[in-house]
């Protein structure tokens, strides 16, 4: 069985401990999308990956440095 569940997270993309749809779709209400509200940062659009490259980094206590490229720079 949990090799079925990996299979599916490495399949659409995600990691073990990427946010699942439902995260998501909780979350990114939360968040500013609006150019008013959102300062000088990245587009909303790259938010999902961000915040899984905070909890990678926070998961496995690595330097920034270190982080995945697939959670961006």
């Amino acid at each position: 069985m949990d090799q079925l569940i990996q299979g599916c997270f490495w399949e659409s993309g995600l990691s073990r401990g990427d946010l699942t749809e439902a995260e998501w779709r909780v979350l990114k209400h939360l968040l500013p999308i609006e150019p008013e509200n959102r300062g000088r940062g990245r587009p909303p659009e790259q938010n999902r990956s961000i915040i899984n490259g905070i909890l990678w980094r926070l998961r496995c206590g690595a330097p920034w440095r270190d982080v995945p490229p697939k959670y961006g720079s």
